[in-house]
């Protein structure tokens, strides 16, 4: 039988800065009070991602590599990364701030968590008013002043905050250190990671009033110190894919859809739609499944154009 557009179970995850607008406001089946983060497509080890529809429904991404490596992955992406999923896509909703952190790049990822390095970027799907994120040094640091503003504890002093609305962009290459602010809501897509470098959570402590655990040691080595411009400008053509990142991890476009779209792509890799906004319909081989708003769905690489139908801002990633 043949592949075709593959959607996945979201893997949810609690956090102590999380909220309720991923239900209210992304229709995720969550559970408490708390939840942060939809994780929509993932191989990270214990969290792999479990299809939810069509005849591959219950097999996980891992299996699907198995049974259809060239049809699923593509063979670009098994030349450059093997087996081996490249990428996590994900909602976060920033009820609070999130801790001051980083990601070390793939050298020390590798050496010292057998990983991939973290490369991201966020898509601001929304933003409450005065909402801000943290991204990078307001003028390039170093070690010293680094270590003494963590010591003083007024890190934020010699950061760079920006404060933010939908549909911003930022890209964060590795050891640049940021945070998500409160009253945001983020697409988030990255490198197949799940390694972060806490250098600072606000003193903050959990239920049984524990503080989390800060890595600041291994964020020296790991941190650029030099300002960074992270914030990213893109043009919004109706019913084109423009370009918004470029890396050599990924590539995500943006299509803002108005009414019929032919999207092609080619066939040597897998695509992902995430829409960040409206509804739409996707028809493929006569088959039509409709998505809304906080939906993610996988294109595999064998196929090479589908019909786009509808009102709604889509981001579309691929390798």
């Amino acid at each position: 039988m043949k592949l075709y557009p593959l959607t996945f179970e979201p893997i949810l995850k609690e956090r102590i800065w999380g909220g309720t607008k991923l239900k209210t406001y992304l229709n995720k089946p969550i559970s408490s009070d708390i939840t942060g983060e939809s994780w929509e497509l993932s191989t990270v080890t214990n969290d792999i991602s479990v299809v939810n529809n069509g005849f591959l429904k219950g097999k996980n991404v891992n299996q699907l590599i198995e049974l259809y490596p060239n049809e699923f992955l593509g063979a670009e992406v098994l030349a450059r990364f093997g087996t081996e999923f490249p990428l996590l896509f994900k909602f976060i909703d920033a009820k609070q701030d999130l801790s001051i952190q980083l990601h070390p790049n793939d050298e020390l990822a590798k050496k010292r968590h057998n990983s991939f390095g973290k490369t991201e970027m966020w898509y601001v799907m929304q933003a409450d008013e005065n909402a801000r994120l943290i991204v990078g040094f307001k003028e390039n640091s170093n070690p010293e002043e680094y270590k003494k503003a963590l010591e003083n504890k007024n890190l934020v002093t010699i950061l760079n905050e920006v404060e933010v609305k939908a549909g911003d962009v930022f890209f964060l290459e590795t050891g640049t250190i940021h945070a998500i602010g409160a009253g945001i809501v983020i697409a988030e897509i990255q490198q197949t990671s799940d390694v972060t470098y806490r250098v600072y959570d606000f003193d903050r402590v959990d239920v049984n009033g524990n503080q989390r655990e800060l890595h600041t040691e291994l964020a020296l080595d790991a941190l650029n110190y030099n300002t960074t411009e992270a914030h990213v400008q893109y043009d919004s053509k109706i019913n084109k894919s423009n370009k918004v990142v470029d890396c050599k991890y990924f590539k995500t476009n943006i299509i803002p859809l108005e009414e019929i779209y032919i999207w092609k792509k080619t066939k040597e890799a897998f695509t992902v739609l995430m829409c960040t906004q409206g509804e739409f319909e996707l028809e493929y081989n006569t088959t039509i499944s409709k998505y809304k708003k906080g939906d993610t769905v996988l294109i595999p690489a064998i196929l090479d154009e589908v019909l786009l139908r509808g009102n709604a801002t889509l981001l579309e990633i691929s390798i």
